[in-house]
């Protein structure tokens, strides 16, 4: 990884990345570890409308780099058993997920205050076609999902492209080599223009899923990209901003 932001240093670029964290709903101590690890870094933290508490609220109150995305509302399953998973696919009518949203909205908001940041995260990372449309109604900033947005670039998406975790086999951590891979590609892949430039290389995780393997990544990661002066990370606010029009 290194050598890719040296390249990125070369040319005078910053190598602009983001955080997201999915299936906040409670303070525990994974919580306070995935606190602990970003320091200072600027770290959206994806909540479950329906299922956040108070006490949360009360444990991010005083934590300046954190900013609150809502993600879904109840984060359950509306899809077949025959289809993945989804909450917000074409599964329900528009009433239904147009209802969930402006419930989940008003409920973070009345949680979180200023710390709330009209970001509409997908629980599974899928949605149906009509919903970037009903989310521009309810005067939600953006979506975030997973893979590199389309390009040229539209207003108010802002992904992750980096999973650390392996899903579909161990449920730990991904190794290594392979989320590394995840990241250069991406980096990669920016810096010469086959995927959209301004978007920052977004990094997803879940901390109530994490095991040790994982919490080692992200910290090895983070001493990299810390003194490393081509790295900056940034809050989601600004990498949603990056394709205003």
């Amino acid at each position: 990884m290194k050598t890719e932001l040296d390249a990125w240093l070369a040319l005078g670029m910053k190598a602009t990345l983001w955080w997201r964290d999915d299936d906040a709903t409670r303070p525990g101590p994974r919580l306070n570890r995935l606190l602990d690890c970003a320091e200072t870094l600027p770290i959206s933290l994806a909540v479950i409308p329906a299922k956040a508490t108070s006490e949360l609220a009360e444990r991010l109150c005083s934590v300046t780099n954190i900013s609150v995305l809502q993600h879904g509302y109840a984060h359950t399953n509306h899809a077949p058993a025959a289809e993945k998973k989804a909450e917000f696919g074409n599964h329900r009518p528009l009433t239904a997920l147009r209802a969930d949203l402006k419930l989940g909205r008003a409920r973070l908001q009345e949680l979180f205050g200023d710390q709330f940041s009209p970001i509409f995260v997908p629980p599974w990372n899928r949605f149906t076609d009509t919903l970037p449309a009903e989310l521009a109604k309810l005067e939600f900033s953006g979506i975030s999902s997973f893979g590199p947005r389309r390009y040229p670039p539209i207003s108010g998406v802002l992904n992750c492209h980096i999973d650390i975790i392996d899903w579909h086999g161990t449920r730990g951590f991904l190794g290594t080599d392979a989320v590394l891979d995840q990241i250069v590609d991406h980096l990669f892949k920016r810096r010469h223009g086959l995927v959209d430039n301004a978007e920052p290389t977004g990094l997803l995780t879940h901390h109530r899923d994490h095991d040790t393997a994982c919490w080692q990544f992200i910290k090895d990661l983070l001493d990299v990209t810390y003194n490393h002066p081509a790295a900056d990370w940034r809050p989601s606010v600004q990498g949603i901003a990056s394709v205003e029009k």
